[in-house]
């Protein structure tokens, strides 16, 4: 038997992630290298401070700061830098040195993935990125080849483990987004800056990459609908739990039917919303991901676990590594990405879904039929309402749930009813998603 040549890798970037992925090739290379039927060797780590601390204790001989020689250097690039440059530059250029690339970029990919999936097309590389959606959680790599020959209907997905953890704090304690938030920090799930997190930007990310492979269409992060966690509150997630639903933020991509032009399109959209407490989603606690599948001829499938951490997405990443090793190995051109349907890209007025709106109106006769009237002129059916009265103020308390309505037509009503003499204002809107 000819035993094929090692297989040379490039590390770039040796943060969390990436220095989990060096130790774990550096301690499990023997066993790496029989499933390959390759050696694997690292020939070096990337990085812009050569001196900085490290999570992992590493040779001090695998680190430069001259990644564009490096790259030349390699078979195959693992890039876990993030953000887009000089990450963009980089990928770039191992693509069209002849190297495939591994990523776990959400940013990149989300941005540039059509140019960077058109170069390596162009010379048949490989670009893999198991690790850039839900951490460990296997889900690229099913929907781009397990599920390619069966029609998705729709994801929800559950894809930010900050924000679920901040959520299921305020669900299972009380407390309020800057208590859980607090909390998220002080215990690591959150950044200094959470921004990304609780504004709904990475979510939004992910959404864009699960839209484009799920559906066979370049799903731009521009085009994602992005609302994050900021506006809501403990007396929301209170009511939500008392009316049987909790409270998540969503990463929802679904093909529908242009209620306009009758043709096929697709949606991509991040928000906060209220999921039944009977749904397999519901479950999903602390800093977990889930990603919830609805297929044609598969049904449903749902796929959980450790939405992030160091070690948990080197697994995903050195899950793409094996199997593009291996392709080197057995010969053959890398697994283009197939985005040829062109679907139109919906605008979030185009969907439709049930809704939970609060209201704080005046307790006086006549409300609930003028609030009730607001709703039918603009063709929103409502499903059912709760009242509470606080008779010291002399206001009123209603929860409106609905029926299916387009957020077009659900956006009117409450516009028109913020302008209602008898409304003292909107207190939420919320949509439910999930629900049978």
């Amino acid at each position: 038997m000819i035993e094929y040549r090692a297989i040379r890798v490039a590390l770039l970037g040796a943060g969390s992630v990436g220095s989990q992925v060096a130790r774990l090739l550096l301690e499990h290379g023997d066993e790496l290298a029989k499933r390959i039927g390759a050696p694997i060797e690292l020939v070096g780590i990337a990085v812009r401070d050569l001196d900085a601390k490290r999570d992992v204790d590493l040779p001090r001989d695998l680190f430069t700061a001259d990644a564009a020689s490096l790259i030349v250097s390699a078979d195959i690039v693992i890039e876990l830098m993030g953000g887009i440059e000089p990450a963009r530059e980089y990928v770039l250029q191992a693509i069209n040195s002849g190297a495939d690339v591994v990523t776990g970029n959400k940013a990149l990919l989300a941005s540039h993935g059509a140019e960077l999936f058109a170069a390596a097309e162009q010379v048949g590389a490989q670009l893999s990125y198991e690790a850039a959606v839900a951490g460990a959680i296997p889900i690229i790599r099913p929907l781009r080849e397990s599920l390619a020959g069966d029609r998705v209907e729709r994801i929800l997905g559950i894809v930010n483990g900050t924000t679920n953890f901040i959520l299921d704090r305020m669900d299972s304690t009380g407390a309020t987004l800057e208590d859980a938030l607090a909390t998220a920090t002080e215990l690591g799930y959150a950044e200094a800056d959470p921004t990304a997190d609780i504004g709904g930007y990475d979510a939004a990310q992910k959404a864009a990459i699960l839209a484009s492979l799920a559906f066979h269409t370049t799903v731009p992060v521009d085009a994602v609908h992005r609302e994050g966690i900021t506006g809501v509150t403990a007396d929301q997630v209170e009511s939500a739990k008392r009316a049987g639903y909790v409270v998540k933020l969503l990463a929802i991509c679904e093909r529908l039917a242009d209620a306009e032009s009758g043709a096929e399109g697709v949606s991509a959209r991040v928000y906060p919303a209220l999921v039944p407490r009977t749904h397999p989603l519901a479950a999903v606690r602390g800093g977990n991901n889930a990603v919830f599948v609805e297929a044609s001829a598969a049904g449903p499938l749902m796929f959980y676990g450790a939405g992030a951490g160091g070690v948990q997405t080197a697994s995903a990443v050195l899950g793409d590594l094996v199997a593009i090793a291996r392709r080197h190995v057995i010969g053959g051109p890398g697994t283009s990405e197939s985005t040829h349907a062109d679907l139109p890209l919906l605008p979030i007025g185009r969907i439709t879904t049930r809704y939970s709106v609060t209201l704080e109106v005046t307790d006086e006769p006549g409300v609930l039929e003028t609030v009730a009237h607001v709703f039918a002129e603009h063709g929103v059916s409502v499903e059912q309402l709760q009242q509470t009265v606080e008779a010291s103020t002399g206001r009123a308390t209603l929860v409106i749930g609905t029926h299916e309505a387009a957020e077009s037509a659900l956006a009117n009503t409450v516009a028109s009813l913020a302008e209602s003499p008898v409304v003292a204002s909107v207190a939420s809107v919320l949509r439910i998603e999930g629900a049978v």
